[in-house]
C-alpha cells in the first residue's frame, strides 16, 4: 500500500459514516439503540403529543414541521402557508413495548381522515393529515391500516390522509413543545373552541383518544 493511502481511506470511511448525520437537519429526533421513529401529521401538533405521551413504550414526542421544501422554517412561515410543510409530531419509541400498528391506531383516532382542507378549525395544507414513513415496513403497515379503514365501511367519504416517505423534520420552537403541559388551560380551551373533540367523538365515538 502506498504511503499516505491508509490515512486517505480512513478519512473516506469517516466521511461515509457521517454523511447521513450531516444530511439530517439540526435537532432532528434520530433513533438510538433499539429505538425507532414514527412521524405523523394530524393538524395542530399541540394536540398530537398527549395521546402518544400516554403510551407505554413511547420515549419522546417532538412537535415540528415536515413535508415541505423550506429549510429551517419558523412557525410564522409554516402557519402562513407556502412552505409546503405541515405541522407534525415525531415519536421516538421502543418497538419491544409498543408496536407501529398501535401508533397507527392512535393516529387515526385523533384525526379527521376525511378532511383534505386541514383539520377542524385549522385550515390549509399546513394542517393536513399525513403518515410519513421511515422504511418499507412502516409503509406496508400504514397502507394496510388505511385500506382496512376504507374496507370497514365506517365512513361514506374517501380517506384522504396521505402516506408519503419521511423527509427532513424540523423541530418547532421551544414554546410549542409540551404545550399541553405548559399551558393546560389555554390548551383545553383551544381544543374545545376548535371543535376538535366534538368532531373526533362524532367520527370515532368511544374509540377517540386524546
Amino acid at each position: 500500500m502506498k504511503p499516505g493511502l491508509l490515512p486517505m481511506l480512513a478519512a473516506a470511511a469517516i466521511a461515509l459514516a457521517t454523511a447521513g448525520a450531516v444530511a439530517q437537519p439540526e435537532g432532528s429526533t434520530m433513533p438510538e439503540n433499539g429505538e425507532a421513529v414514527a412521524t405523523f401529521a394530524g393538524g395542530c401538533f399541540w394536540c398530537m403529543e398527549p395521546p402518544y405521551d400516554k403510551l407505554d413504550g413511547v420515549i419522546a414526542t417532538v412537535s415540528g414541521y415536515t413535508g415541505g421544501s423550506k429549510v429551517d422554517p419558523t412557525y410564522q412561515e409554516v402557519s402562513a402557508g407556502g412552505t409546503g410543510h405541515t405541522e407534525a409530531v415525531q415519536i421516538t419509541y421502543d418497538p419491544a413495548k409498543v408496536s407501529y400498528e398501535r401508533l397507527l391506531e392512535v393516529f387515526w383516532q385523533n384525526v379527521d381522515p376525511l378532511d383534505a382542507g386541514g383539520q377542524f378549525c385549522d385550515r390549509g395544507s399546513q394542517y393536513r393529515t399525513g403518515i410519513f414513513v421511515h422504511d418499507e415496513e412502516q409503509q406496508r403497515l400504514a397502507e394496510a391500516s388505511r385500506q382496512a379503514l376504507t374496507d370497514s365501511g365506517r365512513f361514506q367519504q374517501p380517506i384522504v390522509t396521505e402516506i408519503v416517505a419521511a423527509g427532513p423534520f424540523y423541530p418547532a420552537e421551544d414554546y410549542h413543545q409540551d404545550y399541553y403541559e405548559k399551558n393546560p388551560i389555554r390548551y383545553k380551551f383551544y381544543r374545545w373552541n376548535c371543535g376538535r373533540d366534538a368532531r373526533l367523538a362524532q367520527l370515532w365515538g368511544d374509540q377517540a383518544t386524546h
